[in-house]
C-alpha cells in the first residue's frame, strides 16, 4: 500500500501542478475572479494533500496498520471531492457543487488525523 499511496501522489502532485498550469495560462480572462480564485483553492490543497498521500505512504512502510491505510484512501477521498468539485464548479458555474465540498474538506480533516494517530500508535 505504501508504494501506492506514493504513486498516487505523484500523479496528484502532477495533475496538481497541470491545473495550475491550465488556469494560469488557460483560464485567465475566461473566467470571473471569483471562480479563478476558487480553481485555485483546489489547485492549492490538491498539491498539499499529495505531499500528505507521499506521507502517508511512509507512514505506511514505517507503521504499517489500518490508521496509516485510512489516512490515505481519506486523502485520495478529500481531493477527488474537494478538489475535483471546486475544479468543476469554477468550469461549469454549477453552484450546487459547492455543496459537496465539505464532505471533502471532512475527508482531509479525518485524513490528518488517522495519519497523527497512526505516527502516535507508532
Amino acid at each position: 500500500m505504501d508504494r501506492l499511496f506514493f504513486v498516487i501522489g505523484a500523479a496528484s502532485a502532477f495533475v496538481g501542478v497541470a491545473a495550475g498550469a491550465f488556469g494560469a495560462h488557460g483560464l485567465k480572462g475566461r473566467l470571473s475572479e471569483d471562480m479563478m480564485a476558487t480553481f485555485e483553492v483546489g489547485v492549492r490543497y490538491q498539491m498539499y494533500h499529495a505531499f500528505a498521500l507521499i506521507a502517508a505512504a511512509w507512514a505506511q512502510a514505517r507503521w504499517p496498520g489500518a490508521l496509516a491505510n485510512a489516512s490515505g484512501w481519506l486523502f485520495v477521498a478529500g481531493t477527488v471531492v474537494f478538489s475535483g468539485s471546486l475544479y468543476l464548479l469554477s468550469l461549469t458555474g454549477q453552484r450546487w457543487l459547492g455543496a459537496i465540498t465539505p464532505f471533502g474538506g471532512l475527508a482531509f480533516l479525518a485524513g490528518w488525523l488517522c495519519l497523527a494517530a497512526a505516527c502516535w500508535k507508532g
